[in-house]
């Protein structure tokens, strides 16, 4: 958290967004202690606001406020990871779909030099980049329907998910193979082919299933359960 604030704008939304970024990147790992003294004194303010953005994350479900012991962030939990899951494969697969209809030559060269971005990325083992660059061809293609509501519900599920990408890349999901799965999903939308975008979309948003009880068997510590939930143990896909 190397950002500063703005001292003329409200101090606990900033606090909000960054302590978020923090913890959706790792920079604060499940089940971490978290001062309202320390946080203060490294943004320089009182600590009246870092205890508002402490109750703002705690209603979001990203931290636990335990009375008279303290603040943590909340460990990954798989059913809630699983739930967003599907939550954005719902919707993007749908994107997906849609824009097969409606998107236009110079958007689909956006969506190709970003997956050349992502090969970049893949070839320097570059996970932090990838995942900037993954989450621009996303956006990419929300962008095509211009559906700003439904990009918002996505960006709220992608915190569960976040968590667990920072933690299984490169290992457990392969770059090429990721990359492979955005070609798949650029094809449909190249052809105009909206069911072959849809599919590639929900195969490409499954890839987390094949990760997660990996990731928690690795790291047992930062996870509050340890099984997929049942209404998504059958669509796990086949590892490539």
């Amino acid at each position: 958290m190397q950002a500063s604030l703005r001292l003329k704008d409200p101090i606990a939304p900033q606090l909000v967004a960054l302590l978020r970024q923090a913890i959706a990147e790792m920079e604060l790992y499940p089940g971490q202690s978290l001062s309202e003294k320390d946080i203060a004194a490294r943004f320089g303010v009182s600590r009246q606001p870092v205890r508002e953005a402490f109750i703002k994350l705690s209603e979001a479900g990203l931290v636990e406020i335990r009375p008279s012991r303290g603040t943590y962030v909340m460990k990954i939990s798989m059913r809630e990871v699983a739930n967003a899951r599907l939550v954005r494969e719902a919707i993007e697969s749908d994107m997906a779909k849609t824009a097969a209809d409606l998107i236009q030559p110079g958007q689909l060269a956006v969506l190709r030099e970003l997956i050349d971005l992502q090969k970049q990325a893949a070839d320097k083992l570059d996970s932090r980049s990838f995942i900037k660059h993954d989450e621009a061809f996303h956006k990419a293609i929300a962008d095509v329907i211009d559906s700003d509501y439904a990009w918002k519900i996505v960006e709220a599920a992608r915190f569960q998910t976040d968590r667990v990408r920072m933690l299984s890349l490169p290992e457990a999901s392969p770059l090429p193979r990721l990359i492979r799965q955005h070609e798949a999903i650029l094809h449909g939308l190249e052809t105009g082919n909206g069911d072959a975008a849809s599919a590639a979309t929900r195969r490409h948003l499954r890839e987390i299933l094949i990760a997660l009880p990996r990731i928690a068997a690795a790291h047992p510590d930062l996870f509050s359960d340890s099984e997929l939930p049942e209404h998504c143990r059958h669509l796990v896909p086949v590892d490539e």
